[in-house]
């Protein structure tokens, strides 16, 4: 007899309704997403950490969006990590079906290394920033200081001051699975029995509560659903997928280099031989030569 291999956890978040609760959830799993986002860095363990609960909560957040756009959430303080941040955009796929995938990316930068782990052993005394900017419409920044010991439960503090709505968040990373995963629950205050909805919230938290680490890295969504809240009626919807998408290319690079007056080109590819530009979130390194720039060493300026 063998031993069953665990699934492969798709990156994907799914989304459900509580019939009669007056609450929705969100479950957020991150696989390759997570891999991809700390692969080329040379992070150290407490940083990865933060990483993994930083883009466990952007992806739970850009969820809550209900438009297309750009959500980015960094963190900023005096400790040895000057800021991370994680930038995230929503797109419809179809709208007919309610269809979207979530596109993420994300990056810390250090002061020092250190072998620190938390929030506030990292972070230091600072702020987190959401801003939020539609595909149509105004851009939104949200600053709320960090003044709780998570990261959780320093989310739970913003949806409190910018929303005043209830709102609880789980948060998981496991740096030997290379796994983030994390959980939302919020209250719908739709109804005119306030009291009781609190009530049905609270219970419906500490169903949440007792989720286990190792269940939300490796159990399907329905089934670790079913798993906590099999007495209840839970109406799950069409699953979100997410990919990593670091969004750098050689166009860009090019158009980064066009600012360049075309005999500074000309005297960085005589000292150089090339010019060199590394993706500051993938690592990944573009080169271009004489040949490459020749249209740009051409330009005339008029």
């Amino acid at each position: 007899m063998t031993n069953a291999k665990p699934p492969v956890i798709k990156d994907q978040l799914n989304r459900y309704l509580f019939t009669g609760k007056h609450a929705r959830g969100e479950l957020v799993q991150l696989n390759q997403c997570f891999q991809a986002m700390i692969k080329n860095h040379d992070y150290p363990q407490g940083v990865k950490q933060l990483l993994g609960e930083l883009l466990t909560a952007t992806s739970l957040l850009t969820a809550t969006l209900k438009i297309d756009g750009e959500i980015s959430v960094q963190l900023q303080g005096d400790g040895p990590v000057d800021y991370v941040v994680i930038n995230s955009n929503m797109i419809t796929v179809s709208s007919a079906e309610n269809k979207n995938i979530q596109q993420i990316r994300g990056i810390a930068k250090l002061s020092t290394h250190s072998d620190a782990v938390g929030l506030k052993e990292l972070i230091g005394k600072g702020n987190m920033m959401i801003t939020i900017r539609p595909k149509n419409g105004e851009a939104y920044q949200g600053i709320v200081a960090l003044e709780h010991e998570t990261l959780a439960d320093c989310l739970c503090h913003y949806f409190e001051v910018s929303e005043q709505i209830p709102t609880k968040i789980w948060l998981y990373t496991d740096l030997e699975k290379n796994i983030a995963a994390g959980s939302l629950l919020q209250l719908l205050p739709d109804g005119d029995d306030k009291e009781q909805q609190l009530l049905d919230f609270d219970h419906l938290a500490q169903l949440t509560n007792t989720i286990k680490a190792e269940e939300i890295y490796t159990l399907p969504a329905n089934e670790l659903l079913y798993r906590l809240y099999h007495q209840e009626e839970v109406n799950l919807y069409e699953p979100q997928t997410i990919n990593y998408q670091c969004g750098c290319s050689a166009e860009k690079c090019i158009n980064a280099i066009a600012q360049i007056e075309p005999n500074e080109i000309k005297e960085i590819l005589a000292e150089q031989g090339k010019i060199s530009m590394t993706c500051e979130y993938c690592k990944t390194e573009y080169n271009f030569d004489e040949q490459k720039l020749a249209p740009l060493i051409q330009r005339t300026k008029h």
